[in-house]
C-alpha cells in the first residue's frame, strides 16, 4: 500500500506500487441491496452495535439518481503540502489518474477529502474517464469541479458541493486502495456501499451476508406495517410491533408464501 513518491512512509506501507486488490461484488448481492433504502440499512447495522455508517456530506449531485451498491475503491488526500501539491503530481506514477486506471468496473470510488470545500477533488474529465472505465458511482466528503462537465459525463456523484480550484490548491493526493475516513466514516477497500438519496452507508464486508438477510426482513416488515398505517392501524404497539402486531405480521408472511 503506497504514498506518494518523496512523502516519509514506513511499516507496510512503504511500497508505492502496492495496493489492495479490488474484489468483485456477487451480482446477486448487487441486486438485493438495490432494492434496500440506506435508512433500513442504517437501522439494520445499528441493531448490530454499529452507529457510524452514514458518511457525512454524500449529497447526491442531481436529483434523480438511482440507488448504488458497490465495493468500496478508497483514494485518501491529506492537507496540501506546496512540494508535492502541484500540476506536475498530476503525471506521478501515484495520482488520482492512475488511481482512476486501477477502478474496476461497478466500484464505487469513496473519496477521502477530509471534508475540504474548496478545492475540487476531480472534473469533468476524471469524470467522463471514469464512466468509460465502468465505475458505478463517485462518492465523496468534498466537492467536484467544473460542475456543468461532470454533470454531462452522466456519473452518479455524491458530495458536498462545487469549487472552481484544482485539488491541489488544497489537498495532496497520496494513496488508493487504503482504509480511509470519508464523511467520518472508516471505510476500508472492499468494504460495501449503498448509496441512495439518503447519501451514502457503509457495510462491513464481514457482515455482508448477516446484514443482506436482516435488511430484507426489515424491508419486508416496514412494507407490511406500512400497509397496516394505510389501513388506519394506530401505531403504538405496530411501530415498533409488539407480539400480537408480529403475530398477524407472521401470518401474513405464511399467507403470502414469504
Amino acid at each position: 500500500m503506497a504514498h506518494n513518491a518523496g512523502v516519509p512512509t514506513g511499516g507496510r506501507y512503504s511500497d508505492p506500487m502496492e495496493h489492495e486488490t479490488a474484489l468483485p461484488l456477487d451480482p446477486t448481492v448487487v441486486d438485493t441491496l438495490s432494492r434496500v433504502t440506506t435508512a433500513t440499512l442504517t437501522t439494520v447495522l445499528l441493531k448490530k452495535g454499529l452507529r457510524n455508517v452514514w458518511m457525512r456530506g454524500t449529497r447526491p449531485l442531481k436529483p434523480g439518481q438511482p440507488r448504488v451498491v458497490g465495493r468500496a475503491f478508497t483514494l485518501r488526500f491529506v492537507p496540501a503540502r506546496e512540494d508535492l501539491a502541484t500540476p506536475e503530481s498530476w503525471g506521478k506514477p501515484i495520482s488520482t489518474r492512475a488511481a482512476i486506471e486501477a477502478m474496476p468496473a461497478g466500484c464505487v470510488a469513496v473519496v477521502d477529502a477530509m471534508g475540504c470545500q474548496d478545492a475540487g477533488i476531480f472534473g469533468d474529465i476524471l469524470c467522463a474517464r471514469m464512466v468509460r472505465r465502468g465505475v458505478a458511482a463517485l462518492v465523496t466528503d468534498g466537492v467536484v469541479r467544473d460542475l456543468e462537465g461532470v454533470l454531462k459525463t452522466g456519473l452518479n456523484v455524491w458530495c458536498s458541493g462545487a469549487a472552481a480550484p484544482a485539488s491541489v490548491a488544497g489537498m495532496t493526493f497520496v494513496n488508493w486502495q487504503e482504509p480511509v475516513g470519508c464523511g467520518g466514516v472508516a471505510v476500508f477497500p472492499n468494504d460495501v456501499v449503498v448509496i441512495d438519496q439518503d447519501g451514502a452507508v457503509l457495510i462491513p464486508q464481514a457482515l455482508l451476508d448477516d446484514v443482506i438477510a436482516a435488511a430484507v426482513e426489515q424491508e419486508r416488515l416496514e412494507g407490511w406495517i406500512m400497509g397496516e398505517v394505510e389501513r388506519g392501524v394506530p401505531l403504538p404497539g405496530l411501530y415498533p410491533p409488539n407480539a400480537e402486531a408480529r403475530a398477524r405480521y407472521e401470518a401474513w408472511k405464511s399467507q403470502n408464501g414469504l
